[in-house]
């Protein structure tokens, strides 16, 4: 298993720092980009080892990783293959890790770290427009979460939507596309949020954003009319859990949609902590306050809604 090992905390990513083109750096991790399939080729090091994608190693301390994959594959699919060839079999652990070699893979695909990520939302958005497949899903992948953001936006009425731990901030995006909706998206991620607000320029769409803790969201009661926690329970512990369900009771006037994975086990890398069922799902409303009705129900993973009953 390959870890890195750095005496000092390692610094932030900084998802739109430059670099030499074709290689992306930081205190973890090194990922590389080479043209042409390796796939003919002898590994380079001794101890590295060969995906169908990749190729990854140890040195200087850092992770290092080489990928041949076209432009036409930088999307948000990379979280699946990421994880099914690198974190699933065990040559790389950790959310840190995984996360910093995804946005290696972003960066090193393109000159201009901008155009990278412009080209990563337009990927990732055409391939959520088209229709599914039929078959299911791999973890992680964008057949996968397709039905999630189709059903989340299902449930939203027109007017002031919130959405809490956005990350990319694709269903936002998706929603905002509607034209009756004003959509707000808040992550704790800085840069992740500031990827967003860079990208949606470029992509000719309109959110607003916010940097904030689910648990402690600096905003009015009732500023919004429905809050949105999509994938993002599974992220929390339980205290945790606890104040970001009741922000978003205080933050909604009229409905709070949550959802999450059903899963055999954590998915350590994409930094989940915990697990959900119909069961403990149903668990987090129920010392709902009076005024609010919850429905628990399943549909690729569970969904929570709870409505206002009483204005």
């Amino acid at each position: 298993m390959i870890e890195a090992r750095v005496k000092l905390a390692p610094r932030p990513i900084q998802p739109l720092a430059t670099g030499r083109p074709g290689r992306y750096e930081d205190d973890r991790v090194v990922v590389d980009r080479v043209k042409g399939d390796l796939g003919g080729r002898g590994v380079q090091q001794v101890g590295w080892v060969r995906t169908p994608h990749f190729e990854v190693g140890r040195q200087d301390q850092r992770i290092h990783v080489v990928h041949w994959l076209p432009i036409s594959r930088i999307d948000d699919d990379l979280t699946g293959l990421l994880a099914t060839e690198l974190f699933d079999p065990g040559w790389v652990c950790g959310a840190d890790a995984f996360e910093r070699i995804f946005t290696g893979v972003v960066l090193s695909s393109f000159e201009e770290p901008l155009d990278g990520w412009e080209q990563f939302y337009r990927n990732t958005l055409d391939r959520l427009l088209q229709a599914p497949s039929g078959l299911a899903g791999a973890r992680g992948s964008i057949d996968g979460y397709r039905p999630v953001y189709e059903r989340a936006i299902s449930l939203v009425a027109p007017g002031a939507i919130l959405e809490l731990g956005c990350c990319f901030g694709f269903l936002s995006l998706q929603l905002a596309a509607r034209g009756d909706v004003h959509v707000l998206a808040s992550d704790v991620s800085a840069g992740t949020v500031s990827l967003l607000d860079a990208v949606q320029s470029r992509l000719g769409t309109h959110v607003r954003t916010l940097v904030a803790n689910a648990a402690r969201v600096p905003l009015p009661d009732q500023c919004v009319d429905t809050v949105l926690a999509v994938h993002l329970l599974e992220h929390l512990d339980d205290d945790d859990c606890t104040a970001v369900f009741a922000q978003a009771l205080r933050l909604a006037r009229h409905r709070v949609v949550i959802a999450v994975p059903f899963e055999a086990e954590r998915s350590v890398e994409l930094g989940h902590v915990r697990i959900f069922d119909l069961k403990s799902l149903a668990a987090v409303a129920r010392d709902l306050p009076s005024g609010w009705q919850a429905r628990v129900s399943e549909h690729h993973g569970g969904w929570l809604v709870i409505d206002r009953t009483r204005e």
